[in-house]
């Protein structure tokens, strides 16, 4: 359900007022912005706010490949001998040298962690990915490739291994997934973790090729779950993530490289950072400050499945426009739209739930809801088909609650 005013999913706000945008994570093109102060850890609706609220994460650009050097290559290398028997699109199961050690986990999985470049020599950016299946495919984030135009290489490079041009299978900016595929059909892939068993306090690894430094790992833990993350420079490449926070380091270029727990599992595909804002009288942007976000295992690997099996994927919606200038609790379905649209799509799952223009969505499922973007966050954290129930407050001040079933996008 696609809002054709718009142009943007029918659970979408209209396009936002001009301004600077959020940005995304670690590893796009080097070519610098200007460089303006970003509140990034705010409510969405622009008041500053505490950890409580949405944060608005920063895509920071990656420093001139031609600035870094690459690391050796590591002379340690996974075994793969007990995986060579597995038909290349059988699920991926963690690497047995993952010891529960972060030296056995590099061991393991650093065969199968790329550095990606975008264009000649990567001069439109640098980022990561991981290989999730034997026969070439790997997964890394949008924003990562979105700047490679027709006819730009995507240069894949594991280590010890020559590099490898890829092509673009499908990309989701929604999720902030894509995935590429080279020709190999003898890779190592990693095992995508169930995002029910991450627990806050565990300890997770990031690898990745931050500043093009590929094979570099950091640790920290999982420090938050479900952190509403919203990033983008467009409104049609703004993402909303309902993320895993981790202080594990993450810089640019490890953007689509995994966040891994000890037993060799993607948790998550590192997506953003936050930033302070920048002090006057100081520099530009810095680097990792100890919060970043990672899109969670569950939701990363059903994107990447879909993009796999169709080229394209779908994120779960409820047929609504909402309104971006409703300052008060919860989010408020538009009351009208120009043309011919109706806030509420006629003959949708919110239609035939009894929402109506003005209505106030209140909850989710007992989340409270605290504005507009929070409620896509919540929305997009669930499944096509899933049903949700929503505490809803009329324009009359009567509360109710309704049950609605999630759609895809495309229906």
């Amino acid at each position: 359900m696609t809002d054709p005013t718009t142009e943007r999913p029918t659970d979408g706000p209209a396009p936002p007022p001009a301004g600077p945008a959020p940005g995304r994570a670690a590893g796009r093109r080097p070519a610098r912005r200007s460089l303006v102060p970003v509140v990034l850890v705010a409510l969405v609706s622009g008041a500053l706010g505490g950890l409580g609220g949405a944060v608005l994460a920063d895509r920071i650009e990656p420093a001139d490949p031609s600035s870094t050097s690459s690391p050796e290559q590591p002379v340690d290398r996974a075994d793969e001998a007990a995986r060579d028997d597995a038909w290349a699109s059988s699920p991926a199961v963690p690497p047995a040298q993952a010891d529960g050690t972060i030296s056995g986990l590099s061991r393991a999985v650093l065969p199968s962690v790329a550095l990606i470049s975008i264009g000649e020599d990567g001069s439109l950016g640098l980022g990561s990915g991981f290989v999730v299946r034997r026969d070439g495919y790997l997964v890394t984030n949008h924003h990562v490739i979105e700047g490679a135009g027709q006819g730009d290489p995507i240069v894949v490079e594991l280590p010890g291994e020559d590099p490898l041009e890829a092509e673009v299978v499908g990309s989701d900016p929604a999720y902030d997934i894509a995935v590429l595929r080279v020709e190999r059909e003898d890779l190592t892939p990693l095992a995508f973790a169930d995002s029910d068993d991450v627990l806050v306090g565990q300890t997770v690894v990031a690898v990745g090729a931050p500043l093009g430094l590929d094979s570099t790992v950091t640790s920290g833990i999982v420090s938050a779950k479900d952190r509403p993350v919203v990033a983008g420079e467009t409104q049609e490449s703004t993402s909303y993530i309902s993320a895993i926070q981790t202080d594990a380091a993450i810089n640019p270029g490890n953007s689509g490289g995994p966040l891994l727990d000890l037993s060799g599992r993607v948790v998550g595909v590192n997506s953003a950072i936050a930033q302070v804002p920048q002090a006057a009288g100081f520099g530009g942007r810095s680097g990792s400050i100890g919060l970043g976000f990672a899109v969670p295992a569950e939701q990363a690997d059903r994107t990447a499945t879909q993009l796999i099996e169709t080229g394209t994927s779908e994120y779960p919606v409820m047929g609504v426009l909402v309104d971006l200038t409703y300052t008060g609790d919860g989010a408020r379905v538009r009351r009208q739209v120009a043309g011919e649209d109706d806030p509420v799509v006629a003959g949708g799952p919110a239609d035939r739930a009894g929402v109506r223009p003005g209505d106030v969505i209140l909850s989710v499922d007992g989340t409270s809801i605290r504005d507009s973007q929070h409620l896509i966050v919540v929305l997009r954290s669930y499944a096509v088909g899933d049903t949700v129930e929503l505490e809803l407050r009329t324009a009359a001040g009567e509360d109710r609650t309704v049950s609605v079933t999630l759609v895809g996008s495309g229906d």
